[in-house]
């Protein structure tokens, strides 16, 4: 587990101070991903190449990730700014690294893509026929973070379960071969995935834990507190231009795709443009999001995934919403707005 020390933390806090420090030239506000550049990734270049950013007054380059985690450490020791998480996992970061300046600011994945994908053939097609097969779960899976929560709603006795800790790489072709029955991942990079290696669609079973009773956010940005302090407009700006993107994605996924292949010539351009639709559908545009704007979040629910969590997580210190999502950084002039 990344346990930063002191040091860690100035360095973070000198890192940040020195992005926000150019007075005449845009602020550079590098984003670091979750994960690889696929279609969920297309907004933040539709951002980029439409001049968003650079609107805000931004100097704005984007890393790929690993993993739904991989973005904690990275932006909360300073080597980014702002980046792209899973709040889920956030809220344990920093129970067990307190005082690590970090915080979800935007909510991008109104209902999370967490999933269990299982083939019909092989016996999944609800959470409890997991029993008696084998899970592939890669261990820094967002997907598998959650799977207790999802275990523990659906009363899946785990003792059961074989669990193989498979690396990203093999997830979906030891799924498609038939080596493990069911894995954890994000519905719309595993589904795809396997349809793209020859599994008939109607043979994937797709349990989305938000649909079986885990009451979870999912992705957010992310952002060092220590520069969103000294930068707080240009964090507004940022976050302006990334809900600006998304609606524009939103509107004309082949556009966004165009955006993406730019970073990614070897994708397949259907393959990705599902996907981005798959996410916009699912996970993003939700009929809360269309009703009350992109970005916030209910704060009932908020409290609702904690509970969720210290149901199946031992917290070393007393949990506080107010750690994990600050909404004072959303813009206020109507770009919110979806209708």
């Amino acid at each position: 587990m990344f346990r930063p020390g002191k040091a860690s933390w100035t360095l973070g806090v000198v890192g940040a101070a020195l992005i926000g420090s150019s007075a005449a030239a845009d602020i550079a506000m590098p984003f670091t991903l979750d994960w690889r550049f696929e279609g969920p990734a297309a907004p933040y270049f539709v951002a980029l190449d439409n001049g968003h950013f650079a609107a805000e007054g931004l100097d704005v380059e984007i890393a790929e990730g690993v993993s739904s985690l991989d973005a904690i450490p990275k932006v909360a020791t300073g080597a980014f700014p702002v980046g792209f998480a899973d709040i889920n996992s956030l809220v344990k970061f920093l129970d067990q690294n307190p005082g690590a300046p970090v915080t979800a600011v935007m909510m991008i994945y109104d209902k999370p893509s967490f999933a269990m994908v299982g083939r019909k053939s092989l016996g999944i097609e609800a959470p409890t026929d997991i029993q008696n097969h084998t899970l592939g779960a890669p261990p820094p899976d967002g997907g598998w973070a959650q799977f207790p929560i999802f275990a523990a709603a659906n009363g899946i006795d785990m003792s059961t379960v074989t669990v193989d800790p498979i690396g990203f790489p093999v997830r979906e072709p030891m799924l498609a071969e038939g080596n493990v029955d069911a894995v954890t991942g994000f519905s719309f990079s595993v589904k795809l995935n396997l349809m793209r290696l020859g599994v008939p669609e109607d043979d994937i079973s797709v349990l989305l834990m938000a649909d079986y009773g885990v009451d979870l956010y999912g992705n957010v940005i992310i952002v060092n507190t220590d520069f969103a302090a000294a930068n707080p407009d240009a964090v507004t700006g940022f976050l302006r231009a990334v809900a600006t993107g998304w609606k524009e994605a939103n509107a004309d996924p082949a556009a966004a795709i165009d955006a993406l292949i730019k970073r990614n010539p070897a994708a397949d351009a259907e393959l990705e443009t599902a996907r981005l639709e798959m996410a916009l559908r699912d996970n993003v545009m939700t009929p809360w999001v269309m009703e009350h704007g992109f970005g916030g979040i209910d704060t009932a629910r908020l409290d609702s995934a904690i509970e969720q969590t210290k149901a199946v997580y031992d917290f070393t210190n007393a949990p506080d919403a107010a750690l994990y999502f600050n909404s004072s950084y959303l813009p206020t002039d109507g770009s919110l707005t979806m209708q």
